[in-house]
């Protein structure tokens, strides 16, 4: 009897696996939904760089680029000095002299204006134009910071040149200063307007912040 029984039971558990796929699917997304949340935790644990933007929220730099006060230009702030800024134009860029100093004076100067962080804004500046004041992208955009003229005709009214330093950081950061108000502090979403949507490009401007930062630091 106990062995009719047990074969009887285990006949009745096939046709159900084979009348009920609903209950297999439901199992395997529940095991897929597992390994998911296992593999999300062990890369949480292993490398912060992972999410890069969550790590930079938590920065100096970044959250100097989201405040709207200018505690930073006080004395004994972290805030890099123009000859840092140069040198690291220089040495890393092979930026000349006089236009590292036109680019970093323009950073500081702007940073300070708009409570912008002057490693986001040479961040952006890196990944836009790789600190090229003459260049020009398929779409239009100019200069250091890469300023689209038909998509800003307000700001760029009137303006003669814009591979000019002084004049593009003053136009880029005022645009990147408007998306970060407008999206309410949120850097990447800032981030993501400035570029037109470009794939990984907050991801990028980042990870080069947290370069920047770090060899302004050494100097």
């Amino acid at each position: 009897m106990h062995g009719n029984s047990v074969l009887d039971g285990v006949q009745r558990q096939r046709q159900a696996g084979r009348t009920n796929p609903a209950s297999r699917l439901t199992t395997m997304l529940a095991a897929i939904a597992l390994s998911f949340g296992v593999a999300a935790q062990a890369a949480d644990a292993q490398s912060a760089v992972a999410t890069p933007i969550a790590v930079a929220v938590a920065s100096h730099s970044i959250s100097a680029s989201m405040s709207n006060s200018t505690s930073d230009s006080t004395p004994g702030s972290t805030l890099p000095s123009l000859s840092d800024i140069t040198a690291m134009l220089r040495a890393q860029f092979r930026v000349a002299p006089m236009e590292s100093m036109k680019i970093a004076r323009a950073v500081l100067t702007e940073a300070d204006r708009y409570a912008i962080s002057p490693v986001l804004l040479l961040a952006v500046m890196s990944v836009e134009s790789s600190f090229d004041r003459h260049a020009v992208s398929v779409a239009g955009a100019r200069g250091l910071m890469q300023v689209l003229p038909a998509a800003h005709p307000q700001l760029i009214a009137g303006t003669t040149d814009l591979s000019d330093p002084a004049i593009n950081v003053r136009i880029g950061t005022t645009i990147l200063r408007d998306y970060l108000d407008a999206s309410g502090g949120d850097l990447e979403a800032a981030l993501l307007r400035y570029s037109g949507g470009g794939r990984g490009y907050a991801r990028r401007v980042v990870l080069r912040m947290q370069s920047f930062d770090a060899s302004l630091r050494r100097e």
